[in-house]
């Protein structure tokens, strides 16, 4: 578990509770899947992905770059993925 993941675990339980969500309604905010919200919620020692951190911090209210993610060469082929969904 590093500091940075504990960070954001800590934050997406405690904007959870503050306004009354579920992980399903969590997910639905950021567009992600429940999944990926229990992955960061029980802090697993992960980064989230540039587009994981990004969608995080619009729900937070965080200013860009505020989530260390994950390098973007380690994720060009989920970037591509992310985008082509935002499409639909």
């Amino acid at each position: 578990m590093s500091e940075e993941s504990a960070r954001l675990a800590r934050a997406l339980v405690e904007f959870r509770e503050a306004e009354g969500i579920s992980e399903r309604e969590l997910a639905r905010r950021t567009w992600l899947s429940q999944a990926t919200i229990r992955t960061f919620e029980r802090d697993r020692g992960d980064l989230p992905t540039p587009t994981v951190a990004r969608r995080f911090e619009e729900v937070l209210g965080w200013a860009p770059g505020s989530i260390k993610a994950t390098p973007s060469e380690a994720t060009g082929l989920e970037s591509s993925a992310d985008s082509s969904s935002d499409l639909e």
